[in-house]
C-alpha cells in the first residue's frame, strides 16, 4: 500500500498546487476556495500522515475530525462552484451552502453524544453527502463552464465526479474489510485523474483558433463611434471565435451574427443567468461589475483576445464614469497583457467633453 499512499498524498498536493496558482493568477475567490477544499484533502491528518509512520489517532476523536473534513470540503467546493459559475454567484445558493454546513456539523455533534448509540452508517452519511455533493457539482461546472474539451483538461471533472460517486458508497463499504483496499486504490486512481487534468489546464490552457476569415485583427485598445467603424477596422468582428462582447443588443438577434464560440455578457436589470449556449449569452446587472470583472478575466485567462464593449453609455449611467472608467481601464490592462485587442463602440455625442478626452487618452479613436 505505500506506492498507493504514496501517489494519494502527491496527487492532493498537486491540486492544492494547482488551484493555488490559478487563485495567484486570476485572483479569483472561486479558485480560492476550492484551493483551500485541496489543502483540506491534503493534510488529512491520519491516512495520510500518521498510519504510513505506524501512528493513530484515538479511534473516536479520529472519525469526528475525519468527519468534519470531509463536509467543510463539500462546502467549500459548492461555494467555490457558486463563485466560477458565469451566471453570477447566487447570494440565496451560497446561504444555502453555508447552511448544509452547519447542518452536517450539527449532524456530526447529534450523532456522536456518547449517551445515543448510532450506527457508522447514520454517523457518516450526513457529512459524507455534503462531501459528495461538492465534488460532484464542482466537476459538472468545471465541465460545463470552465475547462475546454481536450481529453487531458477532461481527466479534471471526470476524476472529481467519480470521486464523489465513489465516497457516496462509503457508509456502508467502510464497513467492509475486503473493499476499504480496494476503495483506497480507486480514490487514488480518481485523484490522480484530477492531478493530470489540473496540470494539463494549467500547463496547455484551451485557445481558441485564429478567426475563420483569416483577418488580421489589430492589437491594442480602440474606440470607435459606430459598429460600421469598428467593422472598417476589425472586419466582420462578430465571427471571431474568441470574442467577448459587453452589449445591449436584443439577445434573440445574437445567434445568427455571432461566432458559436464567443462569449456574451448582456447588460439587463431583469434577468441574470445563462441565456444560450452557442453563443454563449449571460444576462448580467450593470452594477455588478466587480463580479463581470471576475467572469471576464476567466474568460480571458481561457484563450478570449478580443474584448468589444458595445454597452459604454448604460455602465456609465448605472455606475457613474469614473467606476465605469475603472472598470474599462482593468479590462484593458488585462486584454492587453495577453497582446489582444479592446474595442469601445461609442456614440462621442452621448458622453461629456471631459468624458470624451479621459476615454480618448486609453483608447484610440478610429
Amino acid at each position: 500500500m505505500s506506492w498507493a499512499y504514496f501517489l494519494n498524498l502527491i496527487s492532493r498536493w498537486v491540486l492544492f498546487g494547482v488551484a493555488a496558482y490559478k487563485t495567484r493568477r486570476e485572483e479569483s475567490g472561486g479558485w480560492m476556495l476550492m484551493m483551500f477544499a485541496f489543502l483540506l484533502a491534503a493534510i488529512d491528518p491520519e491516512r495520510l500522515l500518521l498510519e504510513p509512520l505506524g501512528l493513530s489517532l484515538v479511534s473516536s476523536v479520529s472519525f469526528v475530525l475525519d468527519m468534519i473534513n470531509t463536509a467543510f470540503q463539500g462546502v467549500l467546493l459548492i461555494l467555490a462552484a457558486e463563485h466560477l459559475n458565469p451566471s453570477t454567484p447566487s447570494l440565496r445558493n451560497s446561504v444555502l451552502a453555508l447552511g448544509v454546513g452547519v447542518l452536517a456539523y450539527l449532524w456530526i455533534v447529534i450523532t456522536n453524544v456518547s449517551t445515543v448509540e448510532v450506527s457508522f452508517f447514520l454517523k457518516s452519511f450526513g457529512p459524507m453527502m455534503v462531501y459528495v455533493a461538492g465534488y460532484i457539482y464542482m466537476g459538472l461546472l468545471l465541465y460545463r463552464h470552465v475547462i475546454s474539451r481536450r481529453w487531458g483538461q477532461m481527466l479534471l471533472p471526470t476524476g472529481m465526479v467519480l470521486l464523489g460517486f465513489l465516497n457516496a458508497t462509503y457508509p456502508v463499504t467502510a464497513a467492509w474489510p475486503w473493499f476499504i483496499p480496494y476503495g483506497f486504490w480507486l480514490g487514488t486512481l480518481f485523484r490522480i485523474m484530477m492531478a493530470i487534468g489540473a496540470l494539463s489546464f494549467v500547463l496547455w490552457p484551451f485557445v481558441f483558433p485564429a478567426p475563420d476569415d483569416g483577418h488580421e485583427v489589430p492589437r491594442g485598445a480602440f474606440m470607435y463611434p459606430s459598429r460600421a467603424a469598428a467593422r472598417r477596422a476589425l472586419g466582420e468582428f462578430e465571427r471571431i471565435p474568441n470574442m467577448i462582447l459587453i452589449t445591449r443588443r436584443d439577445v434573440n438577434s445574437l445567434e445568427d451574427v455571432l461566432h458559436p464560440n464567443a462569449v456574451v455578457f448582456w447588460m439587463t436589470r431583469v434577468s441574470e443567468g445563462e441565456l444560450s449556449d452557442s453563443p454563449r449569452v449571460y444576462a448580467i446587472s450593470p452594477t455588478k461589475i466587480d463580479i463581470l470583472t471576475d467572469l471576464m478575466a476567466g474568460a480571458l485567462a481561457r484563450g478570449y483576445t478580443v474584448v468589444v464593449v458595445e454597452a459604454v453609455e448604460y455602465l456609465i449611467v448605472e455606475n457613474g464614469f469614473e467606476s465605469a472608467f475603472k472598470f474599462l481601464l482593468n479590462i484593458k490592462d488585462r486584454v492587453l497583457l495577453q497582446g489582444g485587442t479592446m474595442a469601445l463602440i461609442v456614440d462621442p455625442a452621448s458622453l461629456e467633453k471631459q468624458q470624451l478626452k479621459i476615454l480618448e487618452r486609453e483608447f484610440k479613436m478610429e
